[in-house]
């Protein structure tokens, strides 16, 4: 993915030459005190709003990334800002304790936050391990360990030089582990989000070392602003607008998490228990210590707020831990079913092929000989025998007969042809199986309805194959239909999605093994009535057509049929249309 560098990335650059110059050249005093101050604000206030446009321009994870990234800059121009208003407007020394050090500590926080959100993994990866959620304790605990060490030294009672010794050496390990996890989340992914990550790793260890290198300064009275230790940190001001310009022509995608990312999304619900369980051992520690009263009840009111707020995002991680096994557990139960399903498919497909080929080579082999014995039991029946006899040899002539009608089953059943398709309308060819099947019924023992949606599209199909799945179906409801004593049978043609589906339902008396129906040669019909091919073959018709047939037995009784047939797709159509004839378009 290749890179483009912006204007703003070397405008960047210039300004951090420019500034190095005037470092060097420009006696100290108002002028090189007001350049100090001035420029990395203005540095810190084009990182902020670089970065803020890339998060309109983002969306979800990454835009949360760079949303935090943008609210860090944000903090830090504030404390930037607060030195311009004291040395270049009101020309005065910095006061001590100076109300900017917290705010300048809080400003990597959403540097880590943004680093912790792993916005470059994929969406499971983060949602199930939920380390995002474990990186927001640590950094709540984070804040707390400041709030616990430094900041009674600052404002409860002043205590100037254990309040500089500990912010300096908290504040320096805080940028460090910025600059860890940036490092191994450069090292744990690739692309895009490699230089992003290595761009804020490289930019924030700049910075570590420039302010260790002005804290030596400042211990040795050496510092004033717009020294030569300042160039350094314009430079790493300056690495930040060059991160937030950077565009990439594409947008990062999202990528499994690699070995150093699973390390860290197993350690983090560890790290973030620690933290959690030494909140009692810093309690602990208050009552132990011989600080004034008033540090004490200030670190036990604190550590107190941070139990609470620590505590319930234990319970909220716990609720979506619990939630999210229980998705997990639905979603297994609905892949076992749907395994099920494939798996009692295919058995029924290999049992198909396997009946299908059997049936093609018994059903030649039988037909010759079963010619010939219908043929000579035909003669001896007109032969002049005696009564007994020609009424043995009728009977000959009659099993003959059936056993060609299974043949002839066999040989449609094994031959599962697609044949010629075209663009077909399913409610027609529904309505005149329908009509067929009425006047098949000579007692009107059955009553049938249709119902057709209007407007519905084609499929493509075979018609014959699709007109005898639905005569099929409509036989063997009839069939149930008279042997419960007359009903009726409701079809019905529906839109579902993307296919078109046949709802058969009748009122018999339902089906004794709904997962044996499609079975060949199953049959619940007495001897002579049925082969149980007739089915076998629907499902054959319909796997034929891409299609799935279901059927189930209905509370209020009866039994339902229910097949889905695909829509045909536009190029299906527009293949269809290039043979319809310029009149009939």
């Amino acid at each position: 993915m290749k890179l483009r560098l912006p204007k703003t990335v070397w405008a960047a650059v210039a300004i951090v030459f420019a500034y190095a110059l005037v470092c060097l050249l420009v006696p100290r005093g108002l002028v090189l005190t007001a350049a100090g101050d001035l420029v990395p604000f203005f540095l810190l206030s084009v990182a902020t709003i670089v970065m803020l446009r890339h998060a309109a321009a983002s969306r979800g994870q990454e835009r949360a990334f760079w949303a935090l990234l943008s609210l860090g800059c944000f903090l830090w121009a504030a404390n930037q800002g607060m030195w311009v208003w004291y040395e270049v407007i009101l020309r005065q020394d910095m006061p001590e304790p100076f109300l900017g050090d917290p705010v300048l500590f809080l400003h990597v926080v959403p540097f880590m936050v943004a680093v912790a959100l792993l916005p470059h993994l994929a969406m499971e990866a983060r949602k199930l391990y939920f380390s995002t959620l474990s990186s927001l304790i640590l950094v709540l605990w984070w804040i707390y360990l400041y709030a616990f060490i430094v900041f009674p030294d600052e404002y409860v009672l002043l205590n100037q030089h254990r309040y500089n010794h500990s912010f300096d050496q908290l504040f320096m390990l805080e940028n460090m582990l910025l600059v860890a996890a940036a490092g191994l989340a450069a090292m744990g992914t690739r692309g895009s989000w490699r230089r992003i990550y290595a761009h804020l790793c490289g930019a924030a260890f700049l910075y570590s070392l420039t302010s260790w290198g002005i804290n030596l300064a400042i211990s040795a009275g050496s510092y004033y602003t717009g020294s030569i230790y300042d160039i350094f940190l314009v430079a790493s001001l300056a690495w930040f607008v060059c991160l937030g310009s950077l565009r990439f022509r594409t947008t990062p995608e999202p990528e499994e998490a690699g070995r150093l990312m699973r390390f860290w999304i197993a350690a983090s619900p560890r790290l973030a228990m620690l933290a959690v369980l030494s909140l009692p051992l810093f309690g602990l520690r208050t009552f132990l210590e011989t600080d004034p009263p008033p540090l004490r009840r200030f670190r036990l009111i604190l550590t107190l707020v941070a139990v609470v707020v620590m505590g319930a995002c234990v319970f909220l991680k716990q609720y979506l831990l619990d939630r999210e096994l229980l998705r997990l557990l639905q979603e297994k139960e609905k892949d076992y079913e749907r395994l099920q399903r494939l798996q009692s498919e295919l058995l029924q497909k290999e049992k198909l092929a396997a009946v299908g080929q059997l049936a093609a080579g018994a059903a030649h082999e039988i037909n010759n000989p079963l010619t010939a014995i219908l043929g000579y039991s035909e003669i001896l029946a007109n032969a002049g025998l005696r009564d007994d006899l020609a009424a043995m040899a009728v009977r000959i002539g009659q099993q003959a007969r059936r056993t060609r009608t299974l043949v002839g089953d066999l040989l449609s059943f094994a031959q599962h042809d697609p044949g010629e398709r075209s663009l077909l309308e399913v409610g027609t060819l529904v309505q005149k199986a329908a009509q067929m099947e009425t006047h098949r019924v000579a007692d009107h023992s059955v009553l049938i309805e249709t119902t057709i949606e209007d407007g519905l599209p084609r499929v493509w199909g075979n018609a014959n194959q699709l007109l005898q799945l639905c005569l099929q179906i409509l036989e063997n409801a009839s069939y149930a239909v008279r042997e419960a004593g007359g009903g009726g049978i409701q079809v019905r043609v529906s839109r579902r999605e993307r296919a078109i589906a046949i709802t058969f339902a009748d009122t018999g008396p339902g089906l004794r093994e709904p997962a044996r129906v499609f079975d060949p040669f199953y049959t619940t019909k007495p001897v002579g009535k049925g082969t149980g091919l007739g089915l076998s073959a629907v499902y054959g018709i319909v796997q034929n057509h891409h299609g799935a047939i279901s059927c189930r037995n209905r509370e209020e009784g009866g039994a339902e049929f229910e097949v889905l047939l695909p829509l045909a797709t536009d190029s299906a159509q527009a293949a269809a249309a290039g043979y319809l004839p310029t009149a009939a378009r």
